[in-house]
């Protein structure tokens, strides 16, 4: 369903700040020293038109950060992920990737998009897939064989897919897939990982499966994640920042800073209350509003 988009006016948050972390079971922010910056925006505005996603976005992220974007349908999730590929320019404002201009910083980034199913007859075997991220961009002299193949045994193993290492992509659950795509994002050893609503489509299960694959090549590899999402709760105990954005505006900020009811509730000119049980965030409108906030529509769960 529809959420209102008409807000009194927008939140802003000063852009480089320490990254903090929080955790589902002492929901408690501690410091940790800030790394090299990964992404750059400042003074960054998207627009279509008139409409106009956000403005004056001011955002550093930095290297082993784990940052979800967050926000209904039509907020400008994946488009911010586009303008960090490089495939959607911004408005106004200047934005940087690994140091260089998006798009030109690719060879530094892994990118995991939504899980959508293979044909059955698909003639791609699990392996073969993995593959297309070690070489499959590249034109002229390649790699040689021997060396793509041990590549690929490795990144299999990473993600635990080494036993249907052969087997037909087609043929393969979702959760197998999306962790073979994982995989194929990490052939490079990227220094940003993109998540593009990379947990859709999954049963729990293989949600929290794929959320600790992604944490744990930050973890391991300092790597910077930036995880769109329409629900943070299979990867609130990684996250460190949120950018929550909602009809052209924004608030930045830890997840205690930012789930709040009063910090929703302005962004969204309407009153939304956030409850946290059992370690999840559950976000509702009013009980009379029509504009209901489900666990399936609307926010997040």
């Amino acid at each position: 369903m529809t959420l209102p988009t008409k807000v009194a006016h927008t939140i802003h948050t000063p852009a480089a700040q320490p990254a903090t972390r929080t955790t589902a079971s002492s929901r408690s922010d501690t410091q940790r020293e800030p790394g090299r910056a990964v992404v750059e925006l400042k003074n960054a505005e998207l627009a279509f038109g008139e409409r106009v996603l956000w403005r004056e976005l001011n955002l550093t992220i930095r290297e082993g950060e784990y940052f979800a974007v967050l926000g209904s349908n039509g907020t400008g999730k994946t488009s911010f992920l586009k303008v960090l590929l490089g495939l959607l320019p911004l408005t106004r404002g200047t934005v940087s990737v690994t140091g260089e201009r998006p798009g030109a910083a690719s060879r530094h980034v892994g990118y995991v998009p939504q899980q959508r199913g293979f044909a059955p007859r698909t003639p791609l075997r699990a392996r073969d897939l993995v593959a297309q991220g070690i070489d499959g961009h590249k034109w002229g002299i390649r790699l040689p064989r021997r060396a793509v193949n041990h590549r690929v045994d490795e990144l299999l193993e990473k993600v635990g897919a080494g036993e249907y290492a052969n087997a037909p992509v087609g043929l393969l659950s979702g959760g197998e897939q999306q962790r073979l795509r994982i995989a194929q994002a990490l052939a490079t050893d990227p220094e940003l990982l993109l998540c593009d609503e990379a947990l859709l489509s999954l049963d729990l299960n293989h949600q929290y499966i794929v959320s600790e694959l992604v944490n744990a090549q930050r973890v391991h590899s300092g790597s910077a994640v930036v995880f769109v999402t329409h629900d943070i709760n299979p990867i609130i105990d990684h996250v460190d920042r949120i950018l929550y954005l909602a009809g052209g505006s924004f608030k930045i900020g830890t997840p205690n800073e930012v789930m709040r009811s009063e910090v929703l509730s302005e962004l969204y000119g309407a009153d939304i209350e956030v409850l946290r049980s059992n370690g999840r965030i559950i976000v509702t409108g009013r009980p009379d509003n029509t504009h209901h906030i489900s666990s399936q529509e609307g926010l997040i769960p």
